[in-house]
């Protein structure tokens, strides 16, 4: 197969995109997946400033394949940041929300690449009116916070709207869906649950198992973490959200996210800043900017404590069909080799 708009522009050898999972996309996974040819990205939420920089260093010591990095545009540390993917010579920065146009000027000055991740239409359009470089369009498939539109509807909309190289994500596991993203007019696609479920992932045995074993209807979206929709396997502890009142869900928050401001090093006020910002125009109760700003304890819980009855699993639908854990070389060479034999079965047929 030949190079995509989005391997010329990232430097990459395989239009795939491993996706900036908190606690799963480390320097292990990380290296691991540009080792093989595709975009790793690395998770920085979970990440102070300082762990940030040695987590950079450590990829580039295990690789010398281009590789991004996750940001949240609305943190309060985001300027700085930005300043350590310039400093440290990273090649793409990734958004889970859209970056201010300052952010994107930036970096773009600074000759990184900047790909954020949309679930719309509009946002799309605004940020690549910014200046990206490139967006990432998931799908109500997709893992996460997500939105109600599927991958297969989405997509086309995006890549008629925009002209800039757009990667596909929500759905995506082998090399057929690859072939039909391309179809679509996609330069790549992205996958995290995929990865997460690779033996160069660091997620516990026993959780893996938990995301092996579970079926398309394992996989649900909730809004009683956070207030926002999030597509995750159900467990226990969404069980417990979802049935417990608010005067319950507001100590568990405060206990949750007093262990978070430990472990990420932020201020109290930086911790419900960084809330407020998730609150921003939409109806949360207090329990729920809390949990918003720690969420990534929650994810820590399951993906990192292997306690799947304390975490969150956050988990796009397509865990309900993955039934193995291949290396991420030999992931890569999988869906390369499939998507290949799929588009030469579609030439044959004309």
């Amino acid at each position: 197969m030949r190079g995509t708009a989005l391997t010329r522009l990232t430097g990459v050898r395989r239009p795939i995109v491993q996706t900036g999972m908190g606690w799963v996309a480390g320097p292990r996974l990380v290296s691991a997946s540009a080792n093989a040819g595709a975009l790793g990205i690395l998770a920085s939420a979970t990440m102070t400033p300082d762990r940030l920089r040695a987590a950079v260093r450590e990829v580039k010591s295990r690789t010398d394949a281009p590789f991004g990095v996750n940001l949240r545009a609305d943190a309060a540390d985001a300027g700085d940041r930005v300043r350590i993917l310039i400093d440290e010579g990273v090649r793409v920065a990734s958004f889970a929300l859209a970056p201010s146009r300052e952010l994107i000027g930036e970096l773009k000055e600074a000759g990184v690449v900047v790909m954020p991740t949309v679930g719309a239409r509009r946002h799309a359009e605004k940020v690549a009116a910014w200046g990206a470089d490139a967006v990432l369009v998931q799908g109500a498939e997709g893992g996460g916070h997500t939105g109600e539109v599927a991958t297969t509807v989405l997509l086309p909309q995006v890549v008629d709207a925009v002209r800039i190289p757009v990667v596909a994500a929500g759905g995506f596991f082998d090399g057929r869906g690859l072939a039909a993203a391309l179809a679509y007019g996609a330069a790549g696609v992205a996958m995290g649950t995929r990865f997460l479920l690779t033996s160069d992932s660091t997620v516990p045995d026993a959780v893996k198992a938990r995301y092996l074993a579970a079926t398309v209807r394992d996989v649900t979206v909730t809004r009683a973490v956070d207030g926002l929709p999030h597509r995750m396997l159900r467990t226990e502890l969404v069980d417990a959200l979802e049935d417990t009142g608010r005067a319950r869900a507001l100590v568990r928050a405060v206990r949750a996210a007093a262990g978070f401001r430990r472990l990420s090093g932020l201020t109290w006020p930086q911790l419900v800043r960084d809330g407020l910002a998730l609150k921003h125009g939409k109806d949360l109760s207090w329990s729920q900017v809390l949990l918003a700003a720690n969420t990534p304890l929650l994810l820590k819980s399951a993906m990192v404590d292997g306690r799947t009855d304390l975490g969150v699993m956050a988990s796009g639908q397509v865990a309900g069909v993955i039934d193995d854990l291949p290396s991420c070389a030999e992931l890569v060479e999988r869906i390369m080799m499939e998507a290949e034999e799929t588009l030469a079965r579609l030439t044959a047929v004309r």
